[in-house]
């Protein structure tokens, strides 16, 4: 009788562990995919000193192609922190991706310091993103979490 009530603790305790730390395990093509997307952001940023128009067939097909991963990752389970990052990128009223191409767009072009800071903060919701996806420990998703948490 002992052994059984420790056996059930035991499975309860694992279970209940399991529940807790639920994360989407590494995804090779989400990996592979924002890496692709950190390279194509950054080419972009630095044309912003020139003419929106002269780049927005480049930045439409970036936007679309960051919402198709958006949406890729809203539908994996157990991927609700990663899936809240994509949502400040996309999203016009943030400052990161979405926001500094709609800044461009009523701007016309974009100054060097401005450019250059919002790289800092887009660059680093990428890594964070890419860091997360390699480890996906506690550690990787609280930093995550705290550039999500400073970017809402």
């Amino acid at each position: 009788m002992k052994t059984k009530i420790l056996l059930l603790f035991s499975i309860c305790s694992l279970l209940w562990s399991c529940e807790s730390t639920r994360t989407a395990i590494f995804d090779q093509y989400s990996y592979q995919k924002t890496i692709e997307l950190k390279v194509e952001t950054k080419q972009l940023l630095g044309k912003s000193s020139q003419a929106y128009e002269a780049n927005e067939a480049e930045i439409n097909q970036l936007l679309l192609n960051v919402a198709k991963l958006t949406e890729y990752e809203k539908n994996k389970p157990n991927n609700e922190t990663s899936y809240e990052m994509w949502q400040l990128i996309t999203n016009e009223e943030k400052n990161l991706l979405a926001g500094f191409f709609k800044y461009w767009k009523e701007k016309k072009t974009v100054s060097t310091t401005f450019k250059e800071e919002a790289e800092k903060q887009i660059m680093e919701s990428f890594d964070v993103l890419i860091q997360f996806e390699i480890k996906k420990d506690k550690a990787s998703q609280q930093t995550l979490l705290d550039v999500i948490t400073k970017n809402k």
